[in-house]
């Protein structure tokens, strides 16, 4: 696992301590990290709260700026449509992401929307060495349901 994907690992394992899906990232401009953030989506009561949303948030504001060109994002998980969106819109450069998401992915699984032609071009790669990253999910719903928090509409806070 490469530096920067451990740093957004370690932003993944926040959000497991908050009972948040462990999700973390963190984008890189210039081999710096200038923003970091992980899944607060239960906390905030919002379905925009993911860890990519949050981070691109961060970066803006510190920019001062919306386009975050010749910057990248490591992120634990695929990004959704959502989220992959939100990358094509903040014009990052690239996203790595440490784990497959069968279910919701946007970059490589269930669609691959970073590959059609919008005004700007977002590369992608999956890095294959983070089995850490696919781990710590498939942990969490495990220890969810061992707490039986996790009800028939696959709410943990019922």
């Amino acid at each position: 696992m490469n530096k920067y994907m451990k740093e957004a690992f370690k932003e993944a394992k926040k959000a497991y301590e908050k009972l948040e899906v462990p999700v973390g990232a963190v984008i890189v401009k210039d081999g710096k990290i200038v923003a970091r953030a992980h899944n607060l989506r239960e906390s905030k009561n919002s379905s925009l709260a993911h860890a990519e949303i949050l981070c691109i948030k961060k970066a803006c504001k510190k920019f001062n700026t919306w386009r975050l060109e010749g910057m990248e994002m490591y992120v634990t998980l695929e990004p959704c449509p959502m989220c992959a969106g939100a990358l094509i819109q903040s014009r990052l450069d690239k996203v790595y992401y440490g784990a497959i998401d069968s279910k919701n992915g946007a970059v490589s699984s269930v669609c691959e929307i970073l590959k059609n032609n919008f005004t700007h071009k977002v590369e992608y790669e999956y890095l294959e060495d983070c089995p850490e990253c696919s781990q710590i999910i498939t942990d969490f719903f495990k220890q969810l349901r061992k707490q039986k928090k996790f009800n028939e509409n696959n709410s943990y806070f019922a």
